[in-house]
C-alpha cells in the first residue's frame, strides 16, 4: 500500500467549525443599545466623509471596540441571507470645563443655564461597509445620560442589524464619530461559505453547490467532485497572490461528477481551487489547501529564478509571495563558497515581481546574487557572468573609512578577510604592496562607494609566477612530446568525430519555419556538427524557461569554444529592432518556448561590446529575407544567406582546422540536398507549382 505523501481528506478545505446562527426576519435595519442609554438609527445608507480629527473642547464619546456577530436575514423560511451585526462600544473622552470664579462675573449664574455636569452627551457614529462589490455607511445617534457618565470608562454599546455580505466573502468595516474626534476603528470580517453553515438548506444559493474533497495517495492528488449527474459546474486553479490579482494557471467548464488528478510537483503554497454551479449569480467558494505543505514550498522555491534585467537591475520571479532577503556575495574562482558582502553591504527585502537594484557603480562576473528566506539560503546566482564572461581571477578588496580621513584595506579571501599590509601567508598578503600600489595607481575597478567605505577589484592575472610556470612546463614538455605524437591522428579523429558546438537560435514566426528550422538542424548533425536548437528541448525548456535554457546552452557552448548561429527571418528582425529601440523587452513577454526573444537580453550586450565576433554569425534563408535587411548591429559578424552561401557559411561553423575545400563542397551540397524538400514546402505549398531545383551551393539567390 503507498504510504500517503500527505494527509487530506477536506470537504472545500479544511473541515470547518458548524454555525447555528439566529435568524432575524424581516428586511429593515434596526440598532438597539445598552440599558440607559438611547438611540436611533438616522440613516441607513449615506455618503462617507470622515474628515479630518477635530480637537474635542469637552467630554466626547468616542468609540473603543468593534465586535462582529453572524446572523440570517430571512424572507421567508427558507430563504434568507448571510448578515454580519456590528456591536460599537463607547466611551467618554475628555473633561467637563472648570466653572469660571463666580465673583468674576459679579455673581452666581444665572440658575436658568443648565450646569455641564449635568448635561448629557450625544454622538453621531458612523458605519462604513465594504464587501466587494458592495459598500454602504450607516449612521447611528446615541445619547447617555450625564449619570452615566465616566471620564476614561466604558459608558455601554450600539448594535447594528445588519450588513447583508456574499458566502466567503471579506467585508472591512469602519466606524467613527461625526465629527470625528478620535482615530477610525477598523475590522475585517471572513464570512463562511455553505460548507460551516447548519443552516445552509434556507440559503438559496447554496442548494446546488459542488462538494469538493481533496485528498492524495503517492506522488498524485486527486480533486474529488461529489456532484449528481448531469450537474455542470466551474473549476479554476489559480496562484493566489497577496499583492496583485491572482494568476489564473486552469479553467474547464465541467459535468459532475468528475475527479481530477494533479501532480504533486505542480503544487505551490498559494496554489488555490475555485468551484461554483454553472447558474447565474451562483456562489463561489475558494479553497487553498496547500499552504502548509512543506512539499508545496519545495517546489516553490525549485520554481524561483533570478533575472537580469539590465547591468543594474534585476528581479525574482516566483509563482508565490515570499519572505525572503537578497545580498551580494563574490564568488572567486576554485568552486569556493561565495562569500557574501555583509558587512559593508546589507540584506535587502525581496519582493517577488519587483525590480531591485544594488548600489553599485560598476557590475563585475563574480558578483553574484543570494536569496535567504528564514536565515536559510535559498538561491544564488551569478547574473553578471552571464553578460561579462567567466570568473576572473581577481582580488577584492574591502575598504572601511573612519573619521579623520581614516581608513584600512583587507582583500577577501576564502579564509576571510586579510588585513593589508599583512605578513600572513595568504596570497593577497603576499602580493599586498603591489595591490596597494594598483589601487592607488587606478588600475582596480571600483565596485560600490559611499561615506562608510568602497569595494574594489583587482586583476591578479600579472602576478602569476611565470617563472615557475615555465620550468613547470619544460619538464613536463618533453613527456608531452612523446604522448602528443602517439595521441595525435587519434585525437584528431575524435575531435572531427565529435564536432563543433553550435547553437541554433531562431523566431518561431510560423510552423512552416520551424519545419525549415528543423531540416536545417538536422542536416548540420551529419557534418558532423552537434546543434543545440529549441525544438528539440522543449520539455527541458518548459521546465526551466526560456531565459534559463537559452543562458546554460549558450554558456556551454561558448565554453567549449562553438558559435551562436542568429537564423533571421522577418519576425526575428522585428523583434531585434524593437529590442534595440526599447532597451529592454517587456517583462512577460517571453512565451514558454520563446528561446530567441529570451536571449535577447544576452546576446545584444556581446555584440554591443565587440565579443561578438568569432562566437556568432548570422543566416537567413534565400527568398525569405536579404542580409541587408538584418539590423547592422548585428551584421558586425558574417551573416550568409543560404542555401546560395552554404560553403562559406559551413566554413565559418568549423573547427579552426577547416577541412579541405574539395572537402568543404562535398558537404555544402550535401546539406544543400537535405535542405531542398524543406525549401520546396516552405515557398512552394503543395498544390502551386514548382520550378527547378536549380538551389545548390554557389546557385542564384532565386531571383
Amino acid at each position: 500500500m503507498p504510504v500517503p505523501w500527505f494527509l487530506l481528506s477536506l470537504a472545500l478545505g479544511r473541515s470547518p467549525i458548524v454555525l447555528s446562527l439566529e435568524r432575524l426576519v424581516g428586511p429593515q435595519d434596526a440598532t438597539h443599545c445598552s440599558p440607559g442609554l438611547s438611540c436611533h438609527l438616522w440613516d441607513s445608507d449615506i455618503l462617507c466623509l470622515p474628515g479630518d480629527i477635530v480637537p474635542a473642547p469637552g467630554p466626547v464619546l468616542a468609540p473603543t471596540h468593534l465586535q462582529t456577530e453572524l446572523v440570517l436575514r430571512c424572507r421567508k423560511e427558507t430563504y434568507c441571507d448571510l448578515c454580519v451585526r456590528v456591536a460599537v462600544h463607547l466611551a467618554v473622552h475628555g473633561h467637563w470645563e472648570e466653572p469660571e470664579d463666580e465673583e468674576k462675573f459679579g455673581g452666581a449664574a444665572d440658575s436658568g443655564v443648565e450646569e455641564p455636569r449635568n448635561a448629557s452627551l450625544q454622538a453621531q457614529v458612523v458605519l462604513s461597509f465594504q464587501a466587494y462589490p458592495t459598500a454602504r455607511c450607516v449612521l447611528l445617534e446615541v445619547q447617555v445620560p450625564a449619570a452615566l457618565v465616566q471620564f476614561g470608562q466604558s459608558v455601554g454599546s450600539v448594535v447594528y442589524d445588519c450588513f447583508e455580505a456574499a458566502l466567503g466573502s471579506e467585508v472591512r468595516i469602519w466606524s467613527y464619530t461625526q465629527p470625528r474626534y478620535e482615530k477610525e476603528l477598523n475590522l475585517t470580517q471572513q464570512l463562511p461559505d455553505c460548507r460551516g453553515l447548519e443552516v445552509r438548506n434556507s440559503i438559496p444559493s447554496c442548494w446546488a453547490l459542488p462538494w469538493l474533497n481533496v485528498s492524495a495517495d503517492g506522488d498524485n492528488v486527486h480533486l474529488v467532485l461529489n456532484v449528481s449527474e448531469e450537474q455542470h459546474f466551474g473549476l479554476s486553479l489559480y496562484w493566489n497572490q497577496v499583492q496583485g490579482p491572482p494568476k489564473p494557471r486552469w479553467h474547464k467548464n465541467l459535468t459532475g461528477p468528475q475527479i481530477i488528478t494533479l501532480n504533486h510537483t505542480d503544487l505551490v503554497p498559494c496554489l488555490c481551487i475555485q468551484v461554483w454551479p454553472l447558474e447565474p449569480d451562483s456562489v463561489r467558494t475558494n479553497i487553498c489547501p496547500f499552504r502548509e505543505d512543506p512539499r508545496a514550498h519545495q517546489n516553490l522555491w525549485r520554481a524561483a529564478r533570478l533575472r537580469l534585467l539590465t547591468l543594474q537591475s534585476w528581479l525574482l520571479d516566483a509563482p508565490c509571495s515570499l519572505p525572503a532577503e537578497a545580498a551580494l556575495c563574490w564568488q572567486a574562482p576554485g568552486g569556493d563558497p561565495c562569500q557574501p558582502l555583509v558587512p559593508p553591504l546589507s540584506w535587502e527585502n525581496v519582493t517577488v515581481d519587483k525590480v531591485l537594484e544594488f548600489p553599485l557603480l560598476k557590475v563585475h562576473p563574480n558578483l553574484c546574487v543570494q536569496v535567504n528566506s528564514w536565515e536559510k539560503l535559498q538561491l544564488q546566482e551569478c547574473l553578471w557572468a552571464d553578460s561579462l564572461g567567466p570568473l576572473k581571477d581577481d582580488v577584492l578588496l574591502l575598504e572601511t573609512r573612519g573619521p579623520q580621513d581614516n581608513r584600512s584595506l583587507c582583500a577577501l579571501e576564502p579564509s576571510g578577510c586579510t588585513s593589508l599590509p599583512s605578513k600572513a601567508s595568504t596570497r593577497a598578503a603576499r602580493l599586498g604592496e603591489y595591490l596597494l600600489q594598483d589601487l592607488q595607481s587606478g588600475q582596480c575597478l571600483q565596485l560600490w562607494d559611499d561615506d562608510l567605505g568602497a569595494l574594489w577589484a583587482c586583476p591578479m592575472d600579472k602576478y602569476i609566477h611565470k617563472r615557475w610556470a615555465l620550468l613547470w612546463l619544460a619538464c613536463l614538455l618533453f613527456a608531452a612530446a612523446l604522448s602528443l605524437i602517439l595521441l595525435l591522428k587519434k585525437d584528431h579523429a575524435k575531435a572531427a568525430a565529435r564536432g563543433r558546438a553550435a547553437l541554433l537560435l531562431y523566431s518561431a514566426d510560423d510552423s512552416g519555419f520551424e519545419r525549415l528550422v528543423g531540416a536545417l538542424a538536422s542536416a548540420l548533425c551529419q557534418l558532423p556538427l552537434r546543434v543545440a536548437v529549441d525544438l528539440w528541448s522543449r520539455r527541458e525548456m518548459s521546465a526551466q524557461g526560456p531565459v534559463a535554457w537559452f543562458h546554460a546552452q549558450r554558456r556551454q557552448t561558448l565554453q567549449e569554444g562553438g558559435v551562436v548561429v542568429l537564423l533571421f527571418s522577418p519576425g526575428a528582425v522585428a523583434l531585434c529592432s524593437e529590442w534595440l529601440q526599447e532597451g529592454v523587452s517587456a517583462p512577460g513577454a517571453h512565451g514558454p518556448h520563446d528561446a530567441f526573444r529570451a536571449s535577447l537580453s544576452c546576446v545584444l550586450p556581446d555584440f554591443l561590446q565587440g565579443r561578438a565576433p568569432g562566437r556568432y554569425v548570422g543566416a537567413c534563408f534565400d527568398r525569405l529575407l536579404h542580409p541587408d535587411s538584418v539590423p547592422a548591429l548585428f551584421r558586425t559578424v558574417p551573416v550568409f544567406s543560404l542555401p546560395s552561401q552554404l560553403p562559406d557559411f559551413l566554413g565559418a561553423l568549423q573547427q579552426p582546422r577547416a577541412p579541405r575545400p574539395g572537402r568543404l563542397q562535398e558537404r555544402a551540397e550535401q546539406v544543400s540536398r537535405a535542405l531542398q524538400p524543406a525549401l520546396d514546402s516552405y515557398f512552394h505549398p503543395p498544390g502551386t507549382p514548382a520550378p527547378g531545383r536549380g538551389l545548390g551551393p554557389g546557385a542564384g539567390d532565386g531571383t
